[in-house]
């Protein structure tokens, strides 16, 4: 029965090491001190959000589908995930239109004239 290693100390919560590696096949033992992998800290959850990011090939519109959650739920455990495997999480400025998105904004009467030339000259 294979059973998953625990990266967190269950008493304290401090980082645990591997310190005794064995050969099923000829029972050879490495003793030491070995550090595991920074996915062996995360919770059940961010790895199955890993899992599934992976599973939809990065898409975070597959997985929007998949999970049934809107694009900022989702964005958002995904910077979660980020965080907890110690990478900074930057935020993102909003995107700038482009000069075709302003010019349709401006035909469909969502923006003014002046408006649409502000954001041309931006």
């Amino acid at each position: 029965m294979h059973k998953k290693v625990i990266g967190e100390c269950p008493i304290c919560g401090h980082d645990l090491f591997v310190t005794k590696l064995e050969c099923s096949h000829c029972q050879t033992e490495i003793s030491g001190q070995f550090h595991l992998s920074k996915f062996n800290y995360l919770s059940k959850e961010h790895l199955y959000f890993i899992e599934l990011f992976i599973k939809n090939k990065g898409s975070i519109k597959q997985l929007e589908k998949e999970l049934d959650l809107s694009y900022p739920t989702v964005k958002k455990m995904l910077d979660e995930v980020i965080g907890a495997l110690g990478y900074k999480v930057e935020k993102e400025e909003p995107a700038r239109p482009d000069r075709e998105q302003i010019l349709e904004r401006l035909q469909n009467g969502e923006i003014s004239s002046e408006e649409a030339l502000k954001m041309l000259k931006e």
